[in-house]
């Protein structure tokens, strides 16, 4: 009997799973928050530079008679923020004198409070010449995330789910707090990096966590689940950011939702099947009589001796221990990954590059960010139908596609060209290129996880960069996580016998895992 039997007698789908993802909903919306938090906390707003105090008897009777005496003007007429006059400009003055007395703010700047009353541009002037250090911040950041996808990715499957992501939600607990009183800029590049780190670790147990709990049938419908969260996020962002407008309470408000997630661990179930995979048998018959009992399944206790489960735990175990070289070992597989990393990559820069810069879309900031986040929602219900009776492949293909022409619309059609249609107009391509390009996020991560179901968490972290795929798969004798293989669109066969009498599984990535019988033969590649 393998695990998916076993699962099959406890309940692959009842009160206990759905307990289990109502607890592992936290994650899934501080993730969208604070990968998207750099909208509010690092937004520039209107500035100009600081000038002095204005001299009564000085014949200017209003403030903007007073900018105008001191900044000069940009190519496009509007007033510079960069740039000032050294001494008043008055009507007399030439324009060789006023090249000459032109220089960069001296004494700082001066920032609208309309609409943010602290960011970190204001906080630490990055503007102007400095507003490269104000963009690199999030570049630090998804780099922590990168690196933390691949710490997180090994140490889950050598120390275990649950550990792990109480060690992401304190480590992202202290991180955000130190974070909210840097006291430099440096010290807050630091921190918000290794935040990345700490919150690679929710992309990457959240989802193994749920699915290896759940049967085969309801595994879409779990990365719906996970996929919606996310834009419940996004909306989420934009209201707390609407209602808090200074950096640090922002920061902080994203982060102490870490606490009630530190507390739910106590509720929140080990992986049966990482546990049977390590031999720790007792811990597993421990939650899986938790889940017989919430699921209503009293008969199942007769199926879950020490013994019974010993058996199975002994079918679990590794042929060997994979490496990230596995990802490379085969042409298939090379073809696979190659493949992976370049979707990951084109719907990953489309979707922060639509995300992160709003600017220019003719709506108020917190509007289009709540209109990004609405709009997911029924895109991704949209997709579902069209996984089930299109396929993954071809619904990833589309929303691809799909992306690329709307954003591409947008970019062929400017504003110079459509005088007479409102603001509102040209974000309509954008927001629907968003649309598109949103549930072709969450599901390429369930399209990878049936093409690499035969390598761990671990080693699935490379292809696409940013985190690994969620389903264990490193079983001999089949593929764990229960993701169906899919021989016949991609490896052409199912189970063959070898010479000895063994049965081989033929991974569609072209490693092949060997039965129990044959666990002392070495791997081969299909």
């Amino acid at each position: 009997m393998g695990f998916e039997e076993l699962l099959k007698e406890v309940g692959g789908y009842g009160r206990f799973q759905i307990r289990n993802v109502l607890l592992l909903v936290l994650p899934r919306l501080l993730l969208p928050m604070n990968f998207l938090l750099p909208i509010f906390v690092a937004a520039v707003p209107t500035h100009h530079c600081a000038l002095p105090a204005q001299d009564p008897l000085d014949n200017f009777t209003q403030e903007s008679a007073w900018l105008e005496a001191y900044l000069p003007r940009e190519l496009d007429g509007s007033l510079s923020s960069c740039y000032r006059y050294l001494y008043p400009h008055y009507p007399n003055t030439t324009r060789e004198e006023q090249e000459d007395h032109i220089v960069p703010c001296p004494d700082g700047w001066r920032y609208d409070q309309s609409q943010f009353y602290s960011t970190i541009a204001t906080q630490w002037d990055l503007v102007c010449e400095r507003k490269g250090l104000n963009r690199v911040i999030s570049t630090f950041f998804f780099i922590g995330v990168l690196v933390g996808a691949v710490i997180f990715g090994y140490l889950s499957d050598r120390f275990g789910r649950r550990p792990l992501l109480l060690v992401a939600y304190v480590s992202s607990l202290v991180l955000g707090l130190i974070s909210v009183i840097s006291v430099s800029y440096i010290m807050f590049v630091i921190t918000r990096t290794l935040t990345g780190v700490a919150l690679a670790g929710f992309t990457i147990i959240v989802l193994p966590l749920e699915l290896e709990w759940l049967d085969v049938g309801h595994r879409t419908m779990a990365g719906i689940l996970a996929s919606t969260f996310w834009s419940v996020g996004v909306m989420l962002l934009a209201l707390i950011g609407y209602l808090i407008r200074d950096w640090r309470w922002l920061l902080l408000a994203v982060t102490l939702p870490c606490v009630p997630g530190i507390l739910s661990l106590w509720w929140v179930p080990e992986s049966a099947r990482w546990l049977m995979t390590q031999g720790r048998v007792k811990e597993a018959q421990h939650y899986l009589l938790q889940c017989a009992a919430l699921n209503g399944r009293p008969q199942a206790r007769n199926r879950l001796s020490t013994e019974a489960l010993s058996l199975v735990a002994e079918g679990e175990k590794m042929v060997r221990r994979p490496s990230y070289l596995d990802l490379f070992r085969t042409p298939r597989l090379r073809h696979i990954s190659l493949c992976c990393m370049v979707v990951w990559f084109g719907v990953n820069f489309s979707y922060y590059g639509l995300s992160l810069d709003l600017s220019g879309l003719g709506l108020n900031l917190y509007q289009i960010q709540l209109l990004f986040g609405v709009v997911e929602i029924p895109s991704k219900m949209i997709v579902y139908l069209s996984v089930r009776y299109a396929g993954r492949r071809l619904t990833e293909v589309g929303a691809l596609l799909g992306t690329a022409l709307t954003v591409g619309a947008s970019l062929l059609l400017p504003s110079a060209l459509l005088p007479g249609q409102s603001p509102s107009w040209h974000s309509s391509p954008p927001r629907v290129g968003h649309m598109e390009i949103s549930p072709g996020s969450g599901w390429k991560r369930l399209f990878r996880s049936s093409l690499y179901h035969c390598l761990p968490v671990h080693v699935r972290v490379v292809p696409h960069c940013t985190e690994a795929d969620r389903v264990r798969a490193d079983r001999p004798g089949g593929p764990a996580g229960g993701l169906p293989c899919t021989p016949g669109h991609l490896a052409g066969r199912d189970m063959e016998p070898t010479a000895q009498g063994h049965l081989w599984w033929d991974c569609p990535c072209g490693l092949s895992y060997g039965s129990p019988a044959a666990r002392d033969s070495p791997c081969r590649a299909s």
